[in-house]
């Protein structure tokens, strides 16, 4: 790879689900590596008055959740039980312990596990429950991983990410940047591998 492939993500972008379950092996298979930025794409998608999947807007949700449904049998991937429960309630729950776990570089084992909890057993992202099934497979601490999730040190890490999201252009989740050139949502994320390369 020439350039440097940036992954934007949100935990608790529906879409995100497809790329949790599957860049692992994508990464593996295709050899490139990726700097991972956790943010709040709800803070950035308030910020633009934009309210993508509303309750009112019963068919493009429906949609939403078959698309996500259609897409994760053609990937191979496990078929979500949608709908899932969405909006989070917890939602900087889940991705604060998210940047907790990319200092680690534990980012994508929690990525993928807790999308699987969260849409393959309906336990929501950013719960106790989910937070504490995810780590416990992980074999990691729950209560020092919370603690370290409410520090100011990684909620000022996490408004950074989402700062300079905003100053990149990022809109949605999941993006991904390659220099000066952002693709946005799972179906583009091949078009960033290529272009990295």
């Amino acid at each position: 790879m020439k350039n440097k492939i940036i992954g934007w993500f949100s935990i608790g972008s529906t879409y995100t689900y497809l790329t949790a379950l599957r860049l692992q092996n994508l990464m593996a298979t295709r050899g490139f590596e990726m700097e991972i930025k956790p943010i709040s794409i709800r803070h950035i998608m308030k910020s633009m008055n934009n309210i993508p999947f509303p309750p009112e807007k019963k068919e493009k949700v429906n949609y939403m959740w078959r698309d996500i449904e259609r897409r994760a049998v053609t990937y191979g991937l496990p078929r979500p039980n949608v709908p899932a429960p969405y909006p989070l309630k917890n939602f900087d729950n889940a991705n604060l312990v998210g940047v907790v776990l990319n200092d680690m570089d534990l980012y994508l084992n929690y990525f993928n596990l807790t999308y699987r909890y969260w849409f393959i057993d309906g336990m929501e992202s950013g719960s106790e429950e989910n937070i504490r099934k995810c780590l416990n497979e992980m074999t990691l601490d729950y209560n020092q991983i919370i603690e370290l999730a409410n520090s100011s040190e990684v909620t000022k890490k996490y408004e950074k990410n989402t700062f300079e999201a905003l100053e990149r252009g990022v809109f949605g989740a999941p993006s991904f940047s390659v220099g000066k050139e952002l693709f946005w949502g799972d179906d583009r994320l091949e078009d960033a591998i290529l272009f990295s390369s």
